[in-house]
């Protein structure tokens, strides 16, 4: 009989390997739509809380922050984008077998934004994307060795603003963690995420 473990790697698996190529696609084509909302005030600073569920019957609680250093590029290809940066803690809880053990981590990593073509007015769409660095106070928990403390966290999400100015927003994500390499233990952590964000 499979564990949850294996289940979940297998059923979620396929949709990893389609994020990517699918984020690359979506950001060329938008790179060519010209009706698109505007991104949030720049001048502002943003907090967020996110719940994360995610392999091996692990989930998660990120406490974010975004200072308001914003800058908004043009990029070849991807068009206005904006590069913000985003700080968090990060506590993680494994449930089952793994008898509730927990450990916490942080993570720092730069933040590219696109606003994406009006669907209403009233619920501007962005996407965002990543790539950061963060540290795991344990590298081993819950029967899980994710190879070294230090970790790159990759993420990729949609967010839909709650008013027009974009002041409340929630976001959908996908969240990997990985040492790229830096180990020769390297599983991976995988995430889908629900988070709220208010910006002022």
């Amino acid at each position: 009989m499979q564990n949850s473990s294996s289940i979940f790697n297998k059923s979620i698996l396929p949709t990893i390997i389609l994020v990517k190529p699918a984020l690359l696609l979506t950001i060329l084509f938008l790179s060519f739509q010209v009706a698109a909302v505007q991104l949030p005030d720049k001048e502002k600073q943003a907090v967020a809380v996110e719940y994360m569920t995610g392999s091996g019957d692990m989930h998660g609680m990120r406490i974010a922050y975004r200072p308001d250093f914003n800058y908004d590029l043009d990029i070849p290809l991807i068009g206005a984008t904006r590069l913000s940066w985003e700080a968090s803690l990060n506590l993680f809880d494994l449930h089952g077998s793994a008898r509730n053990e927990a450990t916490y981590g942080l993570s720092v990593s730069p933040v590219f934004s696109k606003a994406l073509p009006n669907i209403s007015n009233n619920y501007p769409l962005t996407l965002e994307f990543g790539i950061g660095v963060a540290y795991v106070h344990e590298k081993k928990f819950g029967g899980v060795n994710i190879g070294s403390v230090y970790q790159f966290e990759d993420r990729l999400g949609l967010l839909i603003g709650l008013d027009k100015n974009q002041n409340s927003e929630i976001a959908i994500r996908y969240i990997h963690y990985s040492n790229g390499g830096l180990n020769t233990k390297n599983p991976g952590l995988d995430f889908l995420s629900l988070a709220y964000i208010y910006r002022f």
